[in-house]
């Protein structure tokens, strides 16, 4: 695959090269803006590209319906007809499609929505229409699953259990791709990871490979206030690089220091309140990839519109 798309002057698409393992759940991740929607509507044959090709599931997507119906997709809010019966509203997406009626009550029974199912959907929380629309994304039994922005404006139970369905899901032995800004979710359920920036692929592969790059630090604290200041001397002095935060400090070590760490603060006199050893999320992993703030993606956005050079983490 190695795909292109513009809408004008903006290049939301760049010249991208993926392929993606089968089987689990994959997480498709970048910065608001990145390509990530587009690249996703480029491969259900929603948006043409403006260059190269791609397959999914082996076919090309110049003919999205050669595979359509081994691929279900949740793009954005799901819509429904509200005054009618999730049940009801799910019979006829079958019927227009020519699947069996018995996916219906299968379906419900994947997403748990069996029980609920003869309310209308306009009495439905957002949690429960988004479990609907996956459940719809499901009636042709499809081998890949692609779910945009899936948590989108849930409250944190909604989450919990979207979170979890895409676990069974992808236990289950379907691809299941998702695209979602929530950093946390990506790293507990997934175990594959792309990362785009503005169209251009950053990463590709295992998430405990990602992960390996983490950084290790040690968090302390003086127990006095005070003491902050001759403790940042102190470790400085030692050889290790020392960032004030706060009224702590962030010493950038590994795991090991930590005693050495200790000892010298207790040689200088200085007692710790805190000691603490933290290795990098994946939050932080991705922001040193795409940028660690808004006004620095900005600039980085204008740099590239303008022809400029734009450091970016080269694709893995």
């Amino acid at each position: 695959m190695r795909l292109s798309r513009s809408f004008g002057d903006l290049v939301a698409v760049d010249s991208l090269t993926l392929d993606l393992p089968r089987g689990g759940v994959i997480g498709l991740v970048g910065p608001n803006g990145s390509g990530k929607s587009t690249l996703i509507r480029m491969l259900l044959g929603l948006v043409a590209p403006s260059g190269g090709t791609a397959t999914v599931m082996d076919r090309p997507i110049s003919s999205p319906r050669a595979y359509a119906g081994e691929v279900g997709a949740l793009i954005e809010n799901p819509a429904f007809l509200p005054g009618l019966s999730a049940r009801a509203n799910l019979v006829s997406l079958a019927r227009l499609r020519g699947l069996p009626s018995r996916r219906v009550d299968e379906v419900l029974d994947v997403v748990g929505l069996l029980g609920r199912d003869k309310e209308p959907v306009k009495r439905y929380s957002l949690g429960m229409k988004q479990r609907l629309g996956i459940a719809a994304a499901l009636l042709s039994d499809p081998a890949l699953l692609v779910l945009d922005e899936p948590t989108n404006g849930l409250d944190p139970a909604g989450i919990v259990e979207i979170r979890a369905l895409m676990q069974r899901l992808g236990g289950s032995g379907r691809t299941v791709v998702v695209s979602s800004h929530l950093l946390s979710e990506i790293e507990s359920i997934c175990a594959h990871l792309v990362v785009i920036r503005f169209g251009v692929l950053l990463y590709n592969g295992p998430i405990k490979d990602l992960l390996a790059r983490a950084a290790t630090h040690v968090d302390v604290a003086a127990e006095h206030a005070e003491d902050a200041e001759r403790l940042t001397s102190v470790l400085a002095a030692a050889g290790w690089s020392v960032l004030r935060r706060g009224e702590g400090l962030r010493v950038d070590t590994d795991s090991d220091a930590a005693a050495a760490i200790n000892r010298a603060a207790a040689g200088a006199g200085i007692t710790l309140r805190t000691l603490t050893v933290s290795r990098d999320s994946l939050e932080s992993i991705f922001l040193e990839m795409t940028g660690a703030d808004d006004g620095e993606l900005s600039g980085s956005r204008a740099a590239r519109a303008a022809g400029r050079p734009v450091a970016t983490e080269e694709a893995a």
